[in-house]
């Protein structure tokens, strides 16, 4: 007989059946899970979810906050521009998606059909600019350039322009009052991008897709109070996108404004002068290339020297951060940062670094003193000086016998400071230091040297003390290297001789080293906010300040003022008696040094001026200028790449900003405070009214062009009254 069940089921049918049966109460119960998880655990926030499907945001932008210079005067602010939108909503509610009023719309602003209908689609993964990348829901910009009579056609035409507006709308400019451009000291801007705005979610003031934010400079450092707060329109749609109603409005918050030290005439007059300056240093022969000087870029920064607050700070090459607005085009972007144009978007007071030649004297000097040097000992400043089989050349092979220390920064004597630094670099050990005292690097360290000063800009770089722990970092990075070309090349170059040399010790101090740097040559880099610090420290008692540009932030209503107070950031390991004596050899350097030639007949018994030329040879290229220069108020430092001598390049252009901020005749002695752009530094701050208007510090009322005309608002008020534009578009009446 069969041992098979009546039903037909083996023992193995069985099992799969279980297992089968199993799986299913799994699965059943896996899904009543995520079902409870959906609608009983995570309900309400689903709820919300699908609540927010029926509703779109539309984003207001913030009007934003100007920036303003020490008095009032606007550096950046916002310009009323006629803004024709077009509504993507109001256009796909049409037959043909709009197209035929976009077709019109085009013909009235002078473009093209195509021009107009690229600016409205959306962007995607396949859609290349132009497109819109907000909100569907938002009016889409066509332009932002509209003449009134184009605007007048719109909006008195409604019925062929269905969801098209032309509006007044606050736009980005920069004035460049008194002729100012100050672009890298304010910076760009340009929209967020989709990483921020992830970024930003969780922030107190969340990001919005129609957000443009700072670039560069101030307008990056103090984009979060500049910028203020979106405001949000929210409409209830439909299944189909059509608007059916309003759910809430949150009006915008315009941003605040930034009161600065930077004084606009002072600014405008150092960009022109160190401007000029390049201009004659390419007119100027040079011996040695026998070639004229290149002079292809440079700086200057005016200081005050109570507060470190920057009164000026130009960089050439420069730009118009008017290119900037609205956005700018891939051509001028890239014309920006081609080697051809030396990249303008540099700040080369902040960002532009180089060895600093006799300027750094001072730092030496005080180094030798501390260490334990006669300040006024007799130092020999022969012609020459030769270390093992170098000879150390002195400027021009000058010779002055012996002298002090003060004498020796008048002259800028370089084989003084040669012998004092190579004595020291013996006393440390040579190249078998058992405990150096390195004098000369920790007292440039002390300085500010080799570290940011942490001035109110972005990007500002650290320049370069080249102490024991920078050779040996060095090394460990550039042996391999250094090792593999001298086994591989067979030149006689220089660069294959320094690699043999450097491959086996190249971590070592040598005496080349010390005394190169102690006239502020080989590997050392310092930019010129670094020496306009110290120089104001010297000017000041020995305080190093952190500079800054920001003087107070003001709310849009001038109701609250958050000012921003100068910070101590060190002191110069310099006793009173030393810093005395440093202020009077650099006096010296005026009345009779290396910068005598250019300040003949300055009125030094009124307004003591103090300087240190310097001249600073770099490889391959014409040297470097630099001058330094301070008065018991100020302190102006300008360098220019390419250009010679510090005196020869810079001596007229610094010696024309002294003479307009203090109202001293032109190469004379006389002296009208009345005339001076700035003879007391300003301590006032502006004020802003609670409608917005901007009385400038020195004043109680504004002037004409600050506030404008009936046609015209001034730069100052643009965007807070009224324009004629705007009548216009309230109604023929209302213009009449």
């Amino acid at each position: 007989m069969s041992n098979i069940p009546e039903t037909g089921r083996t023992s193995r049918v069985t099992i799969r059946l279980v297992i089968l049966q199993i799986l299913v109460v799994s699965l059943l119960l896996t899904l009543g899970g995520r079902l409870w998880y959906l609608q009983i655990r995570n309900g309400q926030e689903y709820d919300q979810k699908a609540a927010n499907n029926h509703i779109q945001q539309v984003v207001t932008p913030a009007v934003r906050g100007s920036i303003l210079d020490d008095r009032g005067v606007p550096l950046a602010d916002n310009q009323t521009r006629l803004v024709v939108s077009a509504s993507r909503t109001d256009l796909l509610k049409q037959r043909d998606d709009g197209l035929a009023v976009l077709t019109r719309l085009a013909g009235v602003l002078g473009l093209t059909p195509k021009e107009v209908t690229d600016k409205v689609r959306l962007c995607d993964a396949k859609t290349p600019k132009p497109c819109w990348n907000g909100s569907p829901y938002q009016p889409i910009p066509i332009t932002d350039e509209a003449t009134t009579q184009q605007a007048l056609q719109i909006m008195e035409r409604r019925e062929d322009f269905p969801g098209v507006t032309a509006e007044p709308t606050a736009v980005r400019r920069y004035p460049g009052p008194s002729k100012a451009n100050t672009a890298q000291v304010l910076g760009y801007l340009s929209p967020v991008t989709d990483a921020e705005l992830t970024a930003s979610e969780k922030t107190e003031a969340p990001l919005q897709r129609s957000d443009q934010i700072g670039r560069s400079g101030l307008e990056s450092v103090y984009d979060a109070q500049l910028r203020g707060k979106a405001g949000v329109t929210r409409y209830e749609v439909d299944n189909l996108g059509r608007v059916i109603g309003k759910a809430g409005d949150t009006p915008a918050q315009p941003g605040a404004n930034l009161v600065t030290s930077i004084d606009s005439k002072v600014q405008a007059l150092t960009e022109k002068e160190l401007a000029q300056a390049m201009a004659d240093a390419r007119k100027t022969y040079d011996s040695i290339t026998h070639q004229n000087y290149k002079a292809d870029s440079g700086a200057a920064v005016v200081l005050d020297n109570n507060t470190g607050q920057v009164i000026a700070m130009a960089s050439a090459p420069t730009y118009d951060p008017n290119e900037w607005v609205g956005g700018i085009s891939a051509k001028d972007y890239k014309a920006l940062n081609e080697t051809e144009s030396n990249y303008p978007l540099l700040n080369r007071a902040t960002q532009g670094q180089s060895a600093p030649g006799s300027t750094f004297k001072v730092v030496s000097t005080s180094a030798a003193v501390n260490a334990g040097y006669d300040i006024n000992g007799g130092y020999p400043c022969t012609s020459s000086m030769t270390i093992g089989n170098q000879v150390f050349k002195n400027f021009e092979n000058e010779s002055f016998g012996d002298i002090s220390l003060g004498r020796a920064l008048e002259v800028s004597c370089d084989t003084v400071f040669y012998g004092i630094a190579y004595d020291q670099w013996q006393k440390d050990g040579g190249t078998d230091p058992k405990h150096p005292k390195d004098w000369f690097y920790k007292t440039a360290h002390q300085f500010g040297l080799g570290a940011k000063t942490g001035i109110d800009l972005p990007g500002e770089v650290t320049g370069r003390v080249p102490d024991r722990q920078w050779k040996q970092s060095y090394y460990d990075a550039m042996k391999d290297y250094w090792c593999k070309l001298k086994k591989t090349s067979k030149k006689n170059d220089l660069a294959t001789a320094i690699a043999r040399e450097n491959c086996t010790d190249g971590y070592v101090l040598r005496a080349g080293d010390s005394v190169n740097y102690a006239i502020g040559q080989g590997d050392t880099l310092v930019t010129p906010i670094q020496m306009a610090r110290i120089y104001a420290a010297l000017a000041n008692g020995g305080t190093l300040y952190q500079p800054t540009i920001g003087k107070a932030v003001v709310s849009a209503d001038g109701k609250t003022v958050t000012p921003i107070k100068p910070k101590v950031a060190g002191k110069l390991p310099d006793s009173k008696s030393t810093l005395k004596y440093i202020n009077k050899a650099t006096a010296g350097v005026v009345t009779d040094g290396t910068a005598n030639w250019k300040f003949a007949g300055w009125p030094q018994d009124k307004i003591t001026l103090h300087a240190k030329t310097g001249t600073a040879e770099v490889s391959g290229k014409q040297t470097t200028s630099w001058l330094t220069t301070y008065t018991k108020d100020y302190t102006i430092v300008m360098t220019i790449s390419q250009a010679g001598t510090g005196s020869g390049a810079s001596g007229t252009a610094v010696r024309r900003i002294y003479e307009a901020m203090y109202g001293i005749e032109k190469d004379g002695p006389k002296i009208d405070a009345s005339k001076g752009i700035m003879p007391k530094p300003v301590a006032a701050l502006p004020k802003i009214s609670g409608d917005g208007v901007v009385v400038p510090a020195s004043d109680t009322t504004l002037t004409p062009s600050q506030h404008g005309t009936p046609g015209d608002p001034g730069p100052v008020l643009a965007a807070l009254t009224p324009t004629r534009t705007e009548k216009l578009l309230q109604g023929r009446k209302s213009w009449s």
